[in-house]
Order: structure tokens, then C-alpha cells, then sequence
């Protein structure tokens, strides 16, 4: 059920976030969750018509899109300074936004593809981070999650370019965290494979087989990030930062003993 669909809404928490790679899948997921116990979100994404959509089905009353491309320093500006003038605050950053354009060994990588990932993947997630620091949060407080991967947190065979960039952000979150204390809280989710169209190469036509690997019998879904996402960007976890929360159905599990 969506924001629309539960009717009016007349609970407002008083915060704002903003949060990238939004239109579909766990971004959207994170924004219905901060939607539904009452911010106010600005979403992004690449595309103008699917952000429209997004924006309608969790409620123009409390949502705004902004479209461009994450990496652009034009469209992170604009974000930022949209959401400062629809809601005079972003108190919190998801940066959800990311790519994965190429599978196969990490020794056949081309390097321009491996930069084009780190500028998506990390750098505007450095980007976003600065500009509501220097926009709201430093004044203000707040709190920043970073959707890192368990790719980042171990060996990831076929997509070594994405797993690089994960473990990139992993550290991004604790050089934020350490700067930005104490008014300012930093974390990450790091979750296995989850099932959205961004995931699809990895259980495309193989999913039972894929879920079978995983303790908890099944893969995740994005409502699975969305509930740790909306959690550290709440007042239940005051006192948690800088760390990584993986978020993998029992995976790692598997690399025991036995």
C-alpha cells in the first residue's frame, strides 16, 4: 500500500530528507518509509517521468522530485537547494544512487568503466553529503546513511568494480562520521542481493536457486533496507555511528565452520 493510497496524512515529524536514486527499488523504499512516520522527502533520479510517477504515488503533499544524473555537481546542487526551498531543511541524506555497468573478472576491468562507477557510486555520495553538511546539517544535525553492499565488505566475484566502489563507501561512512560528530550521525546498510530491476543479472531466471544459498530462505526485497535505513535515521539509534549494518538474509552465515 502506498503513501497515496493510506489517504490524507496529518502527521508531520517536522524533518526533511532527501534521497537519491529514489524513482524505484530500495530508494523508493527508504522514501516510503520516511514518508509514512511523516517527512518530508525530495527524491532524485535520472528520469523525469519515472520521478513524476514516484513523486504521485507517495504523495505530492510531501514529496518533491528533482531529476539528473548523481554525478553531476549541477544536479546534486539542485537537490539540495530545491529541498532547502520546499521544506527549509534536509535533515537527513540517503545516497541510495548507484551503478553496476559491467560484470565479469576484475582483470579484464576497463578503467574508464571503473571510474564512471566510482563517480556514481562514491563520489556524488561525497557530494550530497557536503552540500546538506554545509546546507543544514552542521548548524542544525542529522543523520546520513549510505547504501554501501555486502560487496564491499568481501570478495565479489563478476562484479569487482561495483564491490570496490561499496567498500569505498564503507570507509566514506566512517571518514564522515568521524568528521561530522557529534551533531551529525553516520551509517551504511550493506545489503546482499535484493529484488529490484537494478539486482535482476544476479536471480534473473535462477531465483529459487539464488534463495536457497541464503539461511532465511529467500532474497531480500526493499522494504528489508528500508526498515534498517529508516531505523538509523531515527532517534532509536542515537547513539550508533560509523558503522556498517549488512543486511543479508544469514549469507554470511555460510562462511562458518562446518
Amino acid at each position: 500500500m502506498t503513501a497515496v493510497e493510506n489517504g490524507p496524512r496529518t502527521r508531520d515529524s517536522g524533518k526533511a530528507a532527501i534521497v537519491t536514486g529514489a524513482s524505484r527499488g530500495i530508494g523508493y523504499a527508504v522514501a516510503e518509509a520516511l514518508v509514512a512516520r511523516g517527512d518530508r522527502v525530495c527524491i532524485t533520479g535520472r528520469t523525469e517521468e519515472t520521478l513524476k510517477e514516484a513523486v504521485e504515488r507517495l504523495g505530492a503533499d510531501r514529496v518533491i522530485g528533482v531529476a539528473g544524473k548523481a554525478h553531476d555537481p549541477a544536479h546534486q546542487a539542485a537537490a539540495v537547494e530545491r529541498t532547502m526551498e520546499a521544506f527549509g531543511r534536509v535533515d537527513h541524506l540517503v545516497n541510495n544512487a548507484g551503478t553496476n555497468p559491467v560484470f565479469g573478472p576484475i582483470a579484464d576491468l576497463d578503467p574508464a568503466v571503473a571510474r564512471k562507477v566510482f563517480e556514481t557510486n562514491v563520489l556524488s555520495a561525497l557530494a550530497f553529503a557536503q552540500l546538506t553538511w554545509k546546507a543544514w546539517q552542521k548548524e542544525h544535525g542529522g543523520a546520513i546513511v549510505n547504501i554501501a553492499s555486502v560487496a564491499g565488505v568481501s570478495a565479489s566475484p563478476f562484479i569487482g568494480a561495483y564491490g570496490m566502489s561499496k567498500a569505498a563507501m564503507v570507509n566514506l561512512t566512517l571518514q564522515l562520521a568521524h568528521e561530522f560528530s557529534p551533531g551529525v550521525r553516520v551509517n551504511a546498510v550493506a545489503p546482499a542481493v535484493v529484488k529490484t530491476k537494478f539486482a535482476q543479472a544476479l536471480y534473473e531466471g535462477r531465483e529459487a536457486e539464488a534463495a536457497a544459498a541464503y539461511p532465511m530462505g529467500r532474497l531480500g526485497v526493499p522494504e528489508d533496507v528500508a526498515g534498517a535505513a529508516e531505523f538509523l535515521l531515527s532517534d532509536r539509534s542515537a547513539w550508533i555511528t560509523g558503522q556498517t549494518l549488512v543486511v543479508d538474509g544469514g549469507i554470511f552465515l555460510n562462511a562458518g565452520v562446518g
